[in-house]
């Protein structure tokens, strides 16, 4: 496989920014649907695809979610044009005759085991998150992923009566360069790698 271009890796990473401030420029519909269409060939554990999201577009569903988010988080969520709130279904393992096929057993593998159901939906919900992350960036959308919000209430709002439990929020539109402050630092390989 091709090592893809510079210009697409600094778009992807080297200067992407992370954005709490947004243009007031909407995101079309059919933009969120190429992302999901991008993000869901990520790999996870037996393509277990536990991430749902619910794209908060409109004032009625931005209103519901106002009052979950933390003091710091609220403003630059109700500018946002969309605010995506990764979920990660519990019930996942539901889906494996149709995601995993290959292997009609799957299912067992999670079924009645609770710890592993949790464990599996937080590994593999956040690894979608991420790609959910690069397919926006890739897409020309800034992003702003956030923790700071209770989840209880957002699961209340947003995912009552299912099986579906929020991981994070990511704000998602055309971020304001203009309100981005000076680059935080990394890890350089040394401190956080080691070779084996």
């Amino acid at each position: 496989m091709p090592m893809i271009d510079a210009s697409a890796l600094r778009q992807l990473f080297d200067q992407a920014r992370t954005h709490n401030a947004w243009l007031d420029q909407p995101v079309p519909e059919h933009l969120l649907h190429q992302l999901y269409d991008l993000m869901k060939w990520g790999p996870t554990s037996a393509n277990c695809s536990p991430a749902r999201i619910v794209f908060v577009q409109s004032q009625e569903a931005k209103a519901r979610l106002a009052p979950c988010m933390s003091e710091g988080n609220l403003a630059k969520t109700l500018k946002a044009p969309v605010t995506a709130i990764i979920g990660m279904d519990m019930a996942f393992y539901e889906q494996l005759p149709q995601l995993f096929p290959h292997n009609l057993d799957a299912r067992n593998w999670f079924a009645g085991k609770p710890d592993f159901i949790a464990s599996s939906a937080m590994r593999n919900s956040s690894l979608q998150g991420g790609y959910f992350i690069l397919a926006a960036r890739a897409l020309g959308l800034d992003c702003g992923p956030m923790s700071g919000f209770d989840a209880d209430a957002v699961n209340a709002a947003f995912f009552a009566g299912t099986e579906v439990k929020v991981n994070f929020l990511c704000n998602l539109g055309y971020g304001d360069a203009s309100a981005l402050f000076p680059r935080s630092p990394r890890l350089s390989f040394e401190q956080a790698c080691r070779i084996a």
